[in-house]
C-alpha cells in the first residue's frame, strides 16, 4: 500500500485541515484554492477574532449541533476541542477562553489563525495552487482528479472542502455541491444559519444602529406560546431588523421563521426586577421632577430609545414627571422590560454565517468522511449537512472533519 496523490478544494478551516493531515500522513498533497488567499472567510470569522473552538466534552459539543449530531462522533474521537487547542498552541498560536467557553487566539487576530494553518501546510510540504475547480473526473465509481481553470490534475483522492453559500464574497458559491450531486450525491435543502433575522413594523428601522449590551432576548412560539431561546448579552437594531451575537445564535433555533408566528422580547434591564426598576424610575422622576417625560430618561436608557419607551408606554412625552401617574409608570416598567417585536424572515443565505443543509452524511462514511457513491472522494467542513450554535462549534467540525478526511485519504486503496 503506497501514499496517495491527494488534491484537497478549498482553502478555508476544513480543507487546509485536511491537507496537512494528509500531508502528515504521507500523501502528496495539492490543495486548490480559487480565491488569490487561503482562509478568506476565517479571517473575518469572530468579528475579526476567530473563535475556534468550545473548551467543552464531547457530549456538551454534540448539544450544541442541531444537525445530525451523531454523525460527528468519530470525528470528534478522533480529533476533539483539546487536540485543536494544542494544535494551535504547538504552531505558535497562543489561546485564551472566553465566557461561554470560547477559545480565541490572545492576539484577538484571526489572521494568526490562517497563518498557522497555511504555514503547518507549507512546512508539510503542500503544494497551493490559486486554481478554480470547475469538474471532477470520475470513472468506474471512482475518483481520478479533477478538472481546473488551468487544465487536468490527476489524483488518487479528492477532498471537497468547498464550504456552503453562505458570505458568497469570500468565494462560498455553493460549487461543492454542484460535485457532489455529479457524483450521484443528495444534498438536501440549503437554508440560512447564524444569520440577522427581519422584524415587522417601523421600531427597528426608527433604532437603526443602535447597539445594545447586557440585555436579554427571549424568542416565543405566539401560538403555543413555547420558548424556543433566551440569552443575555449583545444585540443590533438594523433598517430590516435585529442583528447582533444573541440574534444570530437565535436564529439556529426558529425551524421556520416564515409561518410569521415568532415573537422576540427584550429586556431592556434584566438585571432589575419589576419593583427595583419602578423604585429606579421614581428617583430619576424625583432629580428631575421639573422635566418633561421625553427629558428625564438620559440616565436610563439609550437616547435613541426614549422617544420610542415613551410612545409605546401611551404617556404624553410633555407630560412633567411630576404629576406622572402610578399606573403611567407601570406602563413604561413594562415596555422597559418587555420590548415585543414579531419576526417575519431571515435575511439571504449569502449574509448568514454558516449554511444549514448540504451533502447528505448518510452517503458518508463517518469513520472516514469518504462517499459512499464514489470511491477516492472524501466531504469535510460546511458543504456537509452539519450545522451548530455559535461558540466556536461550526469550526471545530470543520477541522475535525477535515482531520478525518485527510487521514484516510492519504491512504485510501
Amino acid at each position: 500500500m503506497k501514499a496517495n496523490k491527494v488534491i484537497v478544494i478549498g482553502g478555508g478551516a476544513a480543507g487546509l485541515f485536511a491537507a496537512i493531515s494528509a500531508a502528515e500522513n504521507g500523501a502528496e498533497v495539492t490543495l486548490l484554492e480559487k480565491n488569490d488567499r487561503c482562509g478568506k472567510k476565517l479571517r473575518i470569522t469572530g468579528k475579526g477574532r476567530c473563535n475556534v473552538t468550545n473548551d467543552c466534552t464531547t457530549e456538551e459539543f454534540l448539544q450544541n449541533v442541531p444537525t445530525n449530531p451523531r454523525f460527528l462522533y468519530s470525528a470528534l474521537g478522533n480529533f476533539d476541542t483539546q487536540d485543536v487547542k494544542a494544535f494551535f498552541e504547538s504552531e505558535g498560536v497562543p489561546l485564551k477562553t472566553e465566557r461561554g467557553r470560547r477559545v480565541f487566539p490572545v492576539s484577538d487576530k484571526a489572521e494568526d489563525i490562517v497563518r498557522a494553518l497555511v504555514n503547518a501546510c507549507r512546512e508539510r510540504g503542500v503544494e497551493i495552487i490559486n486554481e478554480k475547480v470547475l469538474s471532477l473526473k470520475i470513472s468506474d465509481g471512482k475518483i481520478s482528479g479533477v478538472v481546473t481553470s488551468g487544465g487536468e490534475r490527476s489524483a488518487d483522492a479528492v477532498i471537497v472542502c468547498t464550504g456552503g453559500s453562505s458570505y458568497t464574497r469570500t468565494g462560498s458559491d455553493g460549487d461543492g455541491y454542484a460535485f457532489a450531486k455529479a457524483a450521484g450525491h443528495t444534498v438536501t435543502p440549503l437554508l440560512p444559519s447564524l444569520v440577522p433575522i427581519v422584524c415587522a413594523g417601523r421600531l427597528c428601522p426608527s433604532l437603526q444602529g443602535l447597539s445594545l449590551k447586557n440585555v436579554s432576548l427571549k424568542i416565543t412560539d405566539i401560538n403555543t406560546k413555547k420558548e424556543v431561546y433566551s440569552d443575555f448579552g449583545e444585540m443590533m437594531f438594523t433598517h430590516f431588523g435585529i442583528t447582533g451575537p444573541m440574534v444570530l445564535s437565535a436564529s439556529a433555533h426558529i425551524p421556520d421563521v416564515s409561518r410569521g408566528c415568532y415573537e422576540a422580547e427584550i429586556n431592556l434591564k434584566p438585571a432589575l426586577d419589576e419593583k427595583t426598576l419602578d423604585a429606579r424610575i421614581l428617583s430619576d422622576f424625583s432629580k428631575f421632577s421639573n422635566k418633561d417625560l421625553i427629558n428625564s430618561l438620559d440616565e436610563l436608557l439609550p437616547k435613541k430609545l426614549i422617544p420610542v419607551a415613551v410612545s409605546l408606554s401611551g404617556i404624553d412625552p410633555r407630560k412633567k414627571v411630576n404629576s406622572i401617574t402610578r399606573e403611567e409608570r407601570q406602563s413604561l416598567v413594562g415596555v422597559i422590560r418587555s420590548l415585543r417585536l414579531r419576526l417575519t424572515g431571515f435575511r439571504p443565505i449569502e449574509e448568514a454565517i454558516i449554511t444549514k443543509g448540504g451533502v447528505s452524511v448518510k452517503e458518508i462514511d463517518p469513520k472516514t468522511m469518504q462517499s459512499k457513491k464514489c470511491a477516492g472522494l472524501y466531504f469535510a467542513g460546511e458543504v456537509l449537512d452539519l450545522d451548530a450554535y455559535t461558540g466556536g462549534f461550526n469550526l471545530q467540525i470543520a477541522f475535525s472533519t477535515g482531520r478525518l478526511a485527510g487521514q484516510f485519504a492519504a491512504w485510501q486503496e
